[in-house]
């Protein structure tokens, strides 16, 4: 029997096959890049109800963002985005939150790979150091 993140990664696996057109190949390069930033993130699929078919969560040691697919775009929500720094203004959406911040990614667009892996291994780094204290 598969555990929690096997049935979780075949999920999204699953999720980006369905899309099948450039929200599907967005999604599934930001994974990647979320996957070389932190070798050990662990993907998650919560929030399930029969008016939604779930959200991919990736976290490590707390989440880091959750990966939204939306007609016009893919959203990537860093669960406390506010704490990050953001030189290169990837976030874009949600910027008036107090804890989280997102990234909206439309056709055609692209993000910094390099800036992107910073706000992961930023995320990563938040939770860790609050799992210290």
């Amino acid at each position: 029997m598969a555990n929690d993140a096997e049935d979780a990664s075949r999920m999204l696996d699953e999720r980006i096959r369905q899309l099948d057109d450039w929200r599907g190949t967005t999604l599934a390069r930001m994974r990647e890049l979320i996957h070389e930033a932190d070798p050990e993130v662990i993907e998650e699929w919560k929030w399930v109800k029969q008016t939604n078919p779930g959200t991919p969560v990736w976290s490590h040691n707390g989440g880091i963002c959750t990966g939204e697919t939306y007609q016009r775009v893919v959203k990537l929500t860093f669960h406390r985005g506010a704490s990050l720094d953001d030189p290169a203004g990837l976030f874009n959406s949600s910027l008036e939150g107090k804890v989280r911040r997102a990234i909206d990614i439309k056709e055609g667009e692209t993000v910094d790979p390099g800036a992107f892996k910073d706000l992961v291994r930023q995320a990563v780094a938040l939770n860790l150091a609050a799992k210290k204290k």
